[in-house]
């Protein structure tokens, strides 16, 4: 695996023969310091936050959406899955409209329509309207990720671009514990329609905040839509077998996290725990934690390089399931803590690497990342709900150690397939 902290990829547009980017010069890379830097953090960060509370904006109030609507915890699952669903589906073909539009103006479209739908989202008559209302609502989003991590990878000096994807992904966890504590406790009050209605107020904040922090692309040179070398693109990445390990390292990670905070409200809401909606609401304040690991993400990778990180994570996640079978409600909550901090931190070492890895189309390597990540979220959410259904927190531990093998069998089998790379370098260098 390269080094994620040296040596940054040419980026080409992968649409077209004349979308090329133009790399970034010593005076227009943004880094900690330079001017733009600050509003580009805070930007995304904001944005991060708004596509994070939206997205699982459900997925805190399942008990009562399942009380209030008469429906099982599998079936209102869907309200949370039909949004990452939708979103794995839709976030090649918009990231590939990012590539002839711009990554400033795809995201304020996806992030204005997921706004508004978020608006509308409470009015739901039903659970029906409610799914579709959600899966259009992840359509929107879908947007937004892609072109974020390839706007950084664009605008962001190379050695800045793991802390600034850390960034990013850690307005993802203030977003998902902000907008779930906020439902929680609004739920609690009014109902979980008023609990929805305060992440869209949320969101429409955070929307506004990023278009007007957001400074204009200075590397981005736009191409012209063409299915074929798009195609080709996708071919070429899905051929590299380091890509293809990262994504699928991002759709196991996003299944464990997916699975345990799809089921988390159901189990504590019941016994022995029977905790009201605003406290199963403020159990999600331990994304703070997924705030801080996955911005020290470039640290750890400096300090243990990126299969070091990978296999840290993957054992604080362990440690945390396993520590999330027991019923007593602080070892649950330590449990919670240590899943969050390893996945955050997995997440973000996994999501650069691909962005410094693709040196063609990387808009779409994102793309192809999200997909596969999403994916896994709605596999998780609804499987882990399912499997505490039929077996209960027992069954949905399991699926994520299940999962989280997987992450250390893709890991070692990289680390196997490098070393002997250089076995057969070194052969053929004698």
């Amino acid at each position: 695996m390269p080094d994620l902290s040296t040596e940054a990829p040419a980026a080409t547009g992968a649409l077209a023969s004349a979308s090329v980017v133009r790399p970034a010069t010593s005076t227009e890379s943004l880094s900690p310091g330079r001017p733009g830097y600050r509003r580009m953090s805070f930007a995304l960060f904001a944005a991060g936050v708004a596509a994070f509370a939206l997205l699982y904006s459900t997925q805190a109030l399942l008990p009562a959406i399942t009380a209030d609507l008469g429906v099982t915890a599998g079936a209102a699952s869907w309200t949370v899955s039909a949004a990452t669903g939708a979103l794995a589906l839709f976030v090649l073909p918009l990231s590939a409209l990012s590539e002839r539009f711009g990554r400033r103006t795809l995201m304020t479209l996806s992030l204005t329509v997921a706004v508004v739908v978020g608006l509308l989202v409470p009015l739901a008559p039903n659970l029906e309207w409610l799914i579709a209302l959600r899966a259009v609502q992840g359509a929107a989003l879908a947007g937004l990720p892609a072109s974020a991590m390839a706007y950084l990878a664009e605008e962001v000096r190379p050695k800045a671009l793991v802390g600034a994807i850390g960034l990013f992904v850690a307005g993802n966890s203030i977003g998902g514990m902000s907008g779930r504590v906020l439902a929680g406790w609004v739920s609690q009050l009014w109902g979980w329609r008023a609990g929805l209605a305060a992440i869209g107020l949320l969101a429409l904040v955070c929307a506004v905040v990023f278009r007007v922090l957001l400074p204009k692309a200075r590397n981005f040179r736009p191409g012209t839509l063409n299915p074929r070398a798009l195609a080709k693109t996708v071919g070429g990445h899905l051929a590299d077998p380091l890509l293809r390990r990262l994504y699928a390292i991002g759709a196991l990670f996003m299944t464990v996290f997916g699975a345990v905070y799809t089921a988390i409200g159901f189990r504590l809401a019941e016994a022995p725990f029977n905790l009201p909606q605003g406290v199963i609401g403020s159990i999600f304040l331990v994304y703070l934690v997924g705030t801080v690991s996955s911005a020290a993400a470039g640290k750890l990778v400096a300090r243990l390089g990126r299969r070091g990180a990978l296999y840290l994570a993957v054992g604080t996640t362990a440690a945390g399931l396993l520590l999330s079978l027991s019923d007593s409600l602080g070892a649950v909550l330590l449990g919670l803590v240590l899943i969050t901090a390893g996945f955050f931190a997995g997440h973000a070492v996994a999501s650069s690497a691909v962005s410094r890895t693709a040196k063609t189309g990387r808009a779409q390597a994102s793309a192809l990342y999200q997909s596969a990540y999403y994916v896994g979220s709605s596999a998780g959410g609804t499987l882990g709900a399912v499997a505490f259904h039929a077996g209960g927190w027992g069954a949905t531990a399991t699926l994520g150690l299940l999962a989280v093998l997987g992450v250390v069998s893709v890991t070692l089998y990289g680390t196997h397939a490098a070393r002997t790379e250089r076995r057969a370098l070194a052969a053929a260098g004698h």
